[in-house]
């Protein structure tokens, strides 16, 4: 019971973590939801540090259009949320993703972008990474899932999102699609 909660509709308007301790299953799920974005023409912006970021010929390989996709890189990873904010304030996007990896953001920063996803009914996806015990980055998320990777067949995978904590329907719910690996996998 989740097909129908883990989609652009269920988390536009919500301050969402996505808290992995390996990239890949993460980055599996929230592209399903920059892909439908997209398909609406909502634009994405993704916010992250000059070290780390997506290998863009997969991402483009799951019919995500890079031409159609604001990646903003910075050399310090502790400006990816006031980054986060200005394209918030503009009202121009219907997700705004914000690669913390291990970074964190202050309580009156998360008010501000929490405020403003909700005004502009924009998804604000913060993907961290940590354990699915570790705390989440603060009390205003509205909605915290952690994503994990389970090997299915030779090249097919799981993606798992569980719900840690989720303020409208509780932690209830799971969601978990199927993808095969990248060319050269096993």
């Amino acid at each position: 019971a989740g097909a129908s909660t883990w989609t652009l509709k269920e988390i536009a308007g919500r301050f969402v973590e996505l808290s992995s301790s390996a990239a890949a299953a993460a980055l599996t799920l929230v592209f399903a939801l920059v892909r439908e974005a997209q398909e609406q023409k909502e634009l994405v912006g993704w916010v992250t540090s000059m070290e780390d970021v997506f290998y863009p010929p997969d991402v483009a390989q799951i019919g995500i259009d890079l031409t159609a996709l604001a990646v903003i890189r910075l050399p310090r990873s502790d400006s990816i949320p006031r980054a986060g904010e200005k394209l918030l304030r503009s009202g121009g996007f219907g997700v705004v993703v914000l690669d913390l990896g291990g970074g964190d953001i202050s309580m009156p920063l998360q008010s501000r972008l929490t405020g403003l996803a909700h005004h502009h009914h924009t998804a604000l996806i913060c993907l961290t990474e940590k354990e699915q015990t570790m705390l989440s980055i603060g009390s205003l998320v509205s909605l915290r899932v952690h994503a994990v990777k389970r090997r299915a067949q030779e090249n097919r995978f799981a993606c798992v999102l569980n719900v840690v904590k989720d303020k409208r329907r509780g932690p209830s719910w799971t969601h978990e699609v199927f993808c095969s690996g990248p060319a050269g996998l096993c």
